[in-house]
Parts: structure tokens; C-alpha cells; sequence
């Protein structure tokens, strides 16, 4: 499942439906929880996706068929892309296209019970064997600017995506081919039909060496963010998350490609499931060590009613980290793309939640009013803290989700699964509305997506840096059962002129149990403050905490909140 040679660490995403759910308010949050079965077959990141220098083919040039649009678009290959005649294209006709095949039952793609049987036989293994030929990348022949290399289908996405090229107004059909790929002989894709169909595509640095970007599989896409390393990945739509029903995945179904002629590119897409359709356009521009920048504009169209409506879905994988060492099965000392949920409230507080990896499935709902941005955050970037030079935690990027029109009343909710390994992605965050999410609605959204190495919002107060836990009572002497000390860093900002004595005090709230021995201190040595408490809470219900540092009336950090369980 880890592909070390790339430094790329591929997973199954989850999805699945989870049984015996129970609805109850736990202090800070609502909780929902149930058993979760696990499907695993939403997305599957084959490693030749992500070049690594030195290991990338020559790009070549592209062959414009009759009818295909001229320009950079030129020919010289026995490999070649060919193209269908123009037809019109814009964003209002794509919304009016979403919105008719909302008034209509969905159809799922026709895939013959042949091909269904040979793709079948491509899994991981397989899929990693098959290569697209460097010679008929999109726009390989014309730089700088992004150039746009295709997926084949397999196992784990065998549903075909339309792919169109855009020149203005005018779109043309991207055919799909056989001999576009290089497959090795024997290999069971050889013997899929012709028509077969793309799976995505992955968009490449302007040396053509190494992917950024790639759509694959239902409405999923990422990006490798400004360190040039993938992680977490981004959705179009989550329905039905962690509900007592079965998860649905609508997927993009057809793609239109455009290069925005300042090196960024724009994919519309067409989203198709059986509760909604949309309509979206991704503008997406690298901005190298800043990291990469998407505007999005969504039209969705409920086809029916969904109990659960994820917008600006978020997916990532936290297996451990510092607040539970105990967990720490495997030699590395942290696992994870991301450590933490944060939340720019409406209000203007800004909100810090450590991720868990807990003994059930939870759902934990921050309601809201017009927020600012949420986003899943990788805050620790020390390489000490992982010791893995072949996956790079350090590197993976946070992904902050800044709505650019105000989305009113509902919530952030906060989807995080068992799991014991990294292969998994167990954690997922979005924005649902308040308001039921009816057959018929329809939603027009306009979002920003910052693939960063922190949040790119305006912060004064002290920040969470880490969360540790472990035996409660004092060094010394005896420390009573089932008390579990806390331990959190704050970075320091705000607090600079204040010293011990000065003051600077924690305020702590828990939905249950006692707090004692609580102590807030600079560290010595460092610009860290450090707020210590112990918790003394047993049973099976999980216990909601939340704290801030306060000096003079004062609020000088972020709010912590967390979710402990003492079982």
C-alpha cells in the first residue's frame, strides 16, 4: 500500500454505512456514533500518478484530428490524442444541463458484464503497470502552463469520465484509445473494449516531471500543496456520511479542460448521483512554496431528499499522534495527514480540534453561523516527530476551506472512523446546512480551497501547537487511578511581556468529571506556554473539554477543544 520508492503513500478512502446509530448532545458538540462497515473502494492513488524526478518520460506532442482545435495543439507522434467536432460550451449551459438531469431518475454509466469482469483483474498491482504515454500529453508541446496526462481504469474506479478540451467557447470530445497507454503484454487490459473510457486525469509541473493535481474516482481531487507532497484530498460533495443509511457517492462524470493562460488551469465538471446532480468550475493555480489556490462555483440540484448534505467535503487519515502514545503500535511516533480541525467561527473565534482515532465511530457537529473558514490542518512539521523519509508526514499540506458569500446558519461536523493502519482515510470535515436538504432544493455555492502548510487566515491570539496526555496527580507521589493529565503548547503569540507570575490564566470547561491541578507557565527555554489539568472521569461516554488562556478579561489563544475517552 506505500509506495517508499516516490515518497507517496497511496489508500483506500473510506466509505461505508454505519449500523445502530445513536444521536445524544455530549458538552460542546453533538455526537453521533454507530459500528461502521468499511467499503473500500471510493479511491485508490496509484503511484505512477506522482513522478518523481529523474523517473518521468519525455512529454511530447499532440496530434490534432480533423475537427480539433488548432494552435498549440500540434501533431508528430505514432502515439496521439484525437479529438471530436466543436460544440458550444459554457458554465450557465452546463448549470441548465445539471439542472434538467436533476428532473430525471439517475442513470449509471453501461459497463458490460465483460469489461466489468476484466476490470476486476486490475487491481493495485496491475493499475501500477499500465502507463500513459508521455507523447500524447494534453498541451505536452506548449510551455509554461499546466499539461494534462489521463488515468485507465481498473478495480477500484472502473465508471468512464467524458473528457473535453476547451478552447473559448468551443469543446471538443478528448477520444479515448487503447494505444494511448503502454500495457504490457498479457495484461487483462488488454482484452477491454475498445470504448472503455478515461478514469481522470493528473496535471503536471511545467517541467513536466512531477503531477500537482489529479481528479480520480466519484467527485474526489487533491492536490501536492506547497511542499510538492500529496495527502488529503478534497471532495465535490459528501451525501449521507456516517447517517444510519448507505453513504452515496455522486462522482463527476464529464470533464471540460481549460488553461486559465497564466499557468493555471480550469476543470468544469458535471457532478451525476442518485440524490443530486451540479454543475462546478475549479479554477486551480499553483503557487509553488505558497501552496496551490482553487475558486470554486457549485450549482447542486437535489434529486432527493439526503439526511446529511457535506459541502466542501475534506478527506484525510489520522491513525496517532501525541495525545495518545499508547496507541502508537508501529515505530514511527506519529502517523497522520492531518492533526487537527480548525474552525474561524462566524463570531470570529477561532477553534482548534486535535483529531482522534476513536474506539467507535463519531460525528461531532460545531454549529455555526456564517463561518469564516474550516479546514484540516497538518501543524506539526518537525521530521523528528515522524522518522519517515519515505512518506514524509512533515510534508503532507492542510487544506482550508474559506467560503467566498456567507452560507447562514449549520454547522461544521467532524467525521472521524477506527482505524489501525494509514492506509485508510478515517477522518472527514464539511458544512452542512441547518436547513433540510429537500428534493427539489438547490444550492449556489462559491468557496476557496488553500492547500497550505497552515491556515491562511489573520491569527493575534496564541495558537495550539500539541496535545498530550498521561497519569494524572503529581510527580512523587501516589497518582490516583483513572486520572488522565493534559498537556497543551501554545505557540506564544500574544503572550510575549507576560511571565508566570503575571496572571495568565486557563479556562476550562468538561461536559463531565472533576478538573484539578490546572497550571499555566512559559515554558523555560522557548516563546511556548503550557496549560496543565488533570481530568478525572471513567465510563464508556466520551468526554467533551474545551479551554482558552485568559489575562486581565482578556482572551489570548485560540479555544481548545477536545474529545477524551476514558475507556
Amino acid at each position: 500500500m506505500l509506495d517508499r520508492s516516490e515518497g507517496r503513500c497511496d489508500r483506500l478512502k473510506f466509505a461505508g454505512r454505519p449500523t445502530w446509530p445513536t444521536e445524544r448532545p455530549v458538552g460542546m458538540a453533538i455526537g453521533f456514533f454507530g459500528r461502521f462497515c468499511f467499503v473500500l473502494a471510493c479511491l485508490f492513488w496509484a503511484p505512477y500518478a506522482f513522478a518523481a524526478p529523474g523517473n518521468a518520460l519525455p512529454a511530447g506532442q499532440i496530434h490534432a484530428a480533423a475537427g480539433s482545435p488548432t494552435g498549440h495543439l500540434s501533431a508528430s507522434d505514432k502515439h496521439t490524442l484525437t479529438f471530436g467536432t466543436a460544440e458550444p460550451f459554457s458554465f450557465d449551459a452546463l448549470k441548465a444541463q445539471a439542472r434538467t438531469l436533476a428532473a430525471r431518475p439517475y442513470q449509471p454509466p453501461a459497463i458490460s458484464d465483460a469489461d466489468l469482469q476484466i476490470l476486476d483483474q486490475i487491481g493495485y498491482d496491475q493499475h501500477n503497470r499500465i502507463r500513459f504515454r508521455a507523447s500524447a500529453t494534453l498541451w505536452g508541446d506548449s510551455r509554461p502552463g499546466p499539461a494534462v496526462r489521463f488515468f485507465h481504469p481498473g478495480r477500484y474506479f472502473k465508471e468512464p469520465v467524458a473528457l473535453h478540451v476547451l478552447e473559448g467557447d468551443a469543446a471538443r470530445r478528448i477520444h479515448f484509445a487503447r494505444d494511448l497507454f503502454d500495457i504490457p503484454e498479457g495484461h487483462p487490459a488488454r482484452k477491454l473494449s475498445s470504448d472503455v473510457g478515461f478514469a481522470g486525469f493528473r496535471v503536471l509541473d511545467e517541467k513536466q516531471e512531477r503531477d500537482w493535481m489529479a481528479f480520480l474516482g466519484a467527485s474526489y481531487f487533491r492536490t501536492s500543496g506547497p511542499f510538492d507532497q500529496f495527502g488529503l484530498s478534497a471532495r465535490g460533495l459528501a451525501i449521507d456520511t456516517a447517517t444510519a443509511g448507505a453513504e452515496s457517492f455522486p462522482r463527476f462524470s464529464r470533464f471540460w479542460l481549460a488553461r486559465d493562460g497564466e499557468g493555471g488551469l480550469v476543470t468544469y465538471a458535471l457532478l451525476e448521483g442518485a440524490a443530486v446532480t451540479g454543475a462546478y468550475r475549479i479554477a486551480s493555480r499553483r503557487r509553488h512554496e505558497e501552496g496551490v489556490v482553487q475558486e470554486i462555483e457549485a450549482a447542486l440540484y437535489l434529486r432527493g431528499d439526503v439526511q446529511r448534505l457535506g459541502i466542501a467535503p475534506l478527506t484525510s487519515m489520522f491513525w496517532y499522534g501525541k495525545p495518545y502514545r499508547a496507541m502508537a503500535v508501529d515505530w514511527r511516533p506519529e502517523i497522520h495527514d492531518s492533526d487537527g480541525l480548525a474552525i474561524w467561527t462566524g463570531a470570529g473565534e477561532h477553534i482548534w480540534r486535535p483529531l482522534n482515532n476513536p474506539p467507535r465511530v463519531m460525528v461531532n457537529a460545531f454549529l455555526d453561523k456564517d463561518p469564516k473558514g474550516f479546514g484540516l490542518m497538518q501543524r506539526e512539521r518537525d521530521f523528528e516527530q515522524y522518522q519517515d523519509d519515505g512518506v514524509f508526514y512533515e510534508k503532507r499540506p492542510s487544506l482550508w476551506v474559506e467560503p467566498l458569500a456567507p452560507w447562514g446558519g449549520g454547522a461544521v461536523q467532524l467525521v472521524e472512523i477506527p482505524t489501525n493502519d494509514e492506509v485508510y482515510d478515517n477522518i472527514g470535515a464539511f458544512w452542512v446546512p441547518a436547513a433540510a436538504a429537500t428534493a427539489g432544493r438547490e444550492y449556489l455555492l462559491r468557496y476557496r480551497l488553500h492547500w497550505v502548510a497552515q491556515a491562511p487566515v489573520p491569527v493575534s491570539v496564541a495558537r495550539v501547537m500539541a496535545t498530550r496526555t498521561g497519569n494524572g496527580g503529581v510527580p512523587g507521589r501516589l497518582r490516583p487511578e483513572g486520572v488522565i493529565k493534559f498537556v497543551v503548547d501554545f505557540d506564544g503569540r500574544g503572550l510575549e511581556g507576560l511571565d508566570r507570575d503575571s496572571g495568565v490564566a486557563a479556562v476550562i470547561e468538561a461536559g463531565r468529571g472533576k478538573i484539578d491541578n490546572v497550571a499555566v507557565f512559559p515554558v523555560v527555554g522557548t516563546s511556548r506556554w503550557r496549560a496543565m489539568f488533570d481530568l478525572d472521569a471513567d465510563g464508556p461516554e466520551p468526554v467533551d473539554l474545551r479551554m482558552f488562556l485568559r489575562h486581565e478579561g482578556k482572551t489570548l489563544s485560540e479555544t481548545w477543544v477536545f474529545q477524551h475517552f476514558p475507556e
